[in-house]
């Protein structure tokens, strides 16, 4: 079924049971998952304009952890480019304010 507009009808949440969003904002672990994926996303969001376009398509925000903050890549090619761009994408970043840990290159599908 569908409502006007093309929005798809939903179902009622069962009794007892929490929302995303409620689940989201309750527990402090998703909270903190949250954060992560956030940073990631805004940290490269800030390097982005350093990237060549071909390579900017092919690079995708990865873990932020105590050890750093990895980017994944599609192939072995925009990696190598990538590893050669660290010392770079590391002074925009300290410049944007995140003094913290390196970042990383890993590859998506290594193989």
């Amino acid at each position: 079924m569908t409502r006007p507009f093309g929005k798809p009808a939903t179902a009622p949440l069962p009794s007892g049971t929490q929302g995303i969003a409620d689940a989201l904002a309750h527990s402090e672990p998703l909270a903190q998952l949250t954060r992560r994926i956030q940073e990631s996303q805004a940290r490269l969001a800030a390097i982005a304009p350093l990237l060549p376009l071909s390579l900017r398509q092919q690079v995708k925000a990865g873990p932020v952890d105590e050890a750093g903050w990895t980017l994944l890549v599609g192939n072995s090619a925009a990696s190598a480019k990538l590893r050669q761009m660290v010392p770079a994408l590391e002074a925009q970043l300290r410049s944007r304010g995140w003094d913290g840990p390196p970042v990383r290159v890993k590859l998506l599908n290594p193989g």
